[in-house]
């Protein structure tokens, strides 16, 4: 018997290819599995229900809820996570040479509300006592071509300035017309121009440290099912939670299969018996609980930041399975 048809919209991460290819099948459930790689058309197209579930901005989803917007419903798998540190990149002669000489400069920003953005004003300040406040915020484009997008409506009003030059903020840092920029992409002058490096320069080893003492391996985008779908047919979520659980599982059993690498990383194993060392085994957990620490926090962040009036319980976030 055919299962209910269901559209899901996420990218091609090696965690969910089993699940695109057909190796795992939610049961119950025909999924039209829809593979889009830009996450931001992802958004968009879901709130406007173009697709029954998809990837969600994290701090997106967070936001509308506390702000009563409840058409999307949450489930507690994470497709992308990112640590940070690696992010935030300085002009040489801007005179920054630790977080706390932040204060002060101008640093560029793509989306100040963005969930990367979001982390690291979070990492900046409670890890070195940099007040969001004191920064001067530019919001533009990172690369050529890209749109500035609108400020935002905070409930802790911030100074950000909107650039509408058309100028790059990667070419604006690597000129010295800002001091810094940092979010969810590296700029293009990285590489290219002497002047931009990483206020983290091994960061590898800072964010090792950062997760042992803090367990926070921050999280981008979750999974949202639209709650009029959630409603019509409750074991959905449960369904699609389980085999999303098993495509990670066969994923990580695949990457693990190191005699024919899956992946062009000629140190896999070794980048394996790190992360073994370091996460226990899986660095990519599913639920609440082993994400409790990422999540407290980046609702905390988004309390501090203003963009949620006050902290939400987590298990309100997320449908029970």
């Amino acid at each position: 018997m055919a299962g209910l048809r269901l559209t899901f919209a996420c990218g091609l991460y090696d965690r969910v290819l089993p699940l695109y290819r057909g190796a795992v099948k939610p049961e119950g459930i025909d999924l039209d599995f829809r593979a889009i790689d830009n996450p931001r058309e992802v958004f968009d197209r879901m709130h406007k229900g173009e697709f029954d579930a998809s990837e969600m901005s994290s701090s997106e989803f967070v936001a509308a809820q506390s702000a009563g917007k409840r058409e999307l419903v949450a489930l507690p798998v994470f497709v992308s996570r990112v640590f940070r540190h690696s992010f935030i990149f300085v002009n040489r002669r801007a005179g920054i040479a630790k977080p706390q000489d932040l204060a002060g400069k101008r640093v560029g920003v793509t989306s100040y509300t963005q969930t990367a953005a979001v982390f690291i004003r979070g990492m900046l300040q409670h890890e070195y006592g940099v007040d969001p406040a004191s920064i001067r915020w530019i919001q533009g484009p990172m690369t050529s071509g890209g749109a500035a997008a609108p400020l935002p409506k905070l409930a802790k009003p911030v100074a950000i300035e909107l650039d509408r030059s058309g100028k790059a903020q990667s070419d604006k840092l690597a000129d010295g017309e800002l001091d810094a920029c940092l979010g969810a992409t590296m700029p293009e002058s990285f590489g290219r121009s002497p002047e931009v490096v990483r206020l983290f320069p091994e960061f590898r080893e800072v964010e090792k440290d950062y997760f042992r003492r803090t367990r926070i391996f921050p999280i981008m985008h979750l999974i949202a099912l639209r709650r009029d779908v959630h409603e019509r047919h409750p074991f959905v979520a449960a369904s699609l939670y389980q085999a999303l659980c098993r495509s990670k599982d066969l994923a990580i059993a695949r990457m693990r299969e190191v005699g024919a690498l899956a992946y062009m990383l000629p140190w896999l194993p070794d980048d394996l018996r790190e992360m073994d060392e370091v996460f226990g085994g899986d660095a990519w957990p599913y639920g609440v609980e082993p994400n409790r620490p990422t999540l407290a926090a980046l609702v905390t962040y988004l309390a501090e930041q203003g963009m949620i009036a006050a902290p939400v319980k987590l298990e309100d976030l997320f449908v029970p399975l």
